[in-house]
């Protein structure tokens, strides 16, 4: 099957820091542009007094040029861009509140695993995709299982290392509806190009609906075709790796699938979930994401693809 679909973007617009759609990112971008029009103004001087001194035939006060220009502006002007940025790290440094949503991300080779507290106080697992409400404060709980990456949401929050064995933190507040590219930012593995991550930032009122439904099982495969790749999913080691809550429960050495219908993307970005992705990733996972530790399954019968992907498919 042809798998030229995944070269549809899955954002329309690429990530930008200047675009800030949170409240960390906003900081940055602030101190992003104030730090590039100093300098840019610094320099505008500079190559002014340069221009005016090589058109002047009196003799320049030297003293007065080293101690005012060489000395007393820099030290003032540093001096200020210094306590700027130490007021803006404070804030950017600042924890969230107790009362903040807490959300778990889990970094593997070369997927996302992303845990919510559900409305039950038990974990809602996902992957590959991070929801977040508009307008409420979040705290980011980031490690990774196997090497260093590193979680980076550009128009949310700057970068933050995922360490084995540690957990950093980062606490933000979204502040914009829509759907923001996210990317590992340090380099792990070969397939670290496509270990992307979708941030969908929702209205409270339609993040709350969405974890209530994410926390509940499977729906039941409604069709006999469903139904025959449900028993090819669990016959067929699909099960070994993948957990479906209601199903199969247990493995975690692959993302979740209980609802991965429902998600933007498959393969953490790969291709866009649309018809026939879910048949072009199952038979194409190596071509379309070299070193992925998925076989790929282009070997199936059609009939049996077929019901696999239907049964996949209907996990909304």
């Amino acid at each position: 099957m042809s798998t030229q679909l995944t070269l549809k973007p899955l954002i329309a617009t690429p990530p930008s820091a200047f675009d800030p759609a949170g409240s960390a990112a906003a900081l940055s971008a602030e101190a992003i542009w104030l730090l590039g029009i100093v300098a840019a103004a610094v320099f505008v001087l500079i190559a002014a007094l340069t221009f005016h001194a090589l058109r002047r035939r009196r003799p320049v006060r030297e003293r007065l040029w080293v101690l005012g220009g060489g000395l007393a502006f820099p030290l003032v002007v540093l001096a200020l861009l210094f306590g700027y940025s130490t007021v803006r790290s404070v804030a950017l440094l600042k924890p969230a509140p107790d009362d903040a949503l807490l959300v778990t991300v889990i970094a593997h080779g070369w997927w996302w695993e992303v845990r919510y507290r559900g409305p039950d106080g038990a974990d809602v697992v996902s992957a590959n995709e991070l929801r977040l409400p508009v307008g409420r404060p979040v705290r980011l709980a980031l490690t990774a299982s196997d090497v260093i990456h590193s979680f980076w949401v550009p128009q949310l929050a700057g970068k933050v290392d995922m360490v084995p064995g540690r957990i950093n933190h980062l606490a933000l507040v979204a502040q914009r509806a829509g759907i923001y590219r996210g990317q590992c930012a340090e380099f792990c593995g070969v397939a670290h190009a496509r270990m992307a991550l979708q941030a969908v930032v929702m209205a409270p009122q339609a993040f709350d609906d969405w974890l209530a439904a994410e926390a509940r099982d499977a729906v039941p495969p409604a069709t006999p075709r469903a139904q025959a790749g449900a028993a090819l999913f669990a016959q067929s080691g699909c099960a070994a790796c993948h957990t479906v809550r209601g199903a199969s429960v247990g493995a975690t050495l692959a993302p979740d699938l209980t609802h991965v219908a429902g998600r933007g993307t498959l393969g953490a970005g790969t291709l866009a979930n649309g018809p026939g992705a879910m048949r072009a990733w199952i038979t194409g996972v190596q071509t379309l994401k070299p070193g992925a530790s998925m076989p790929s399954f282009g070997h199936l019968p059609p009939e049996t693809l077929a019901a696999l992907a239907e049964y996949l498919e209907g996990l909304r």
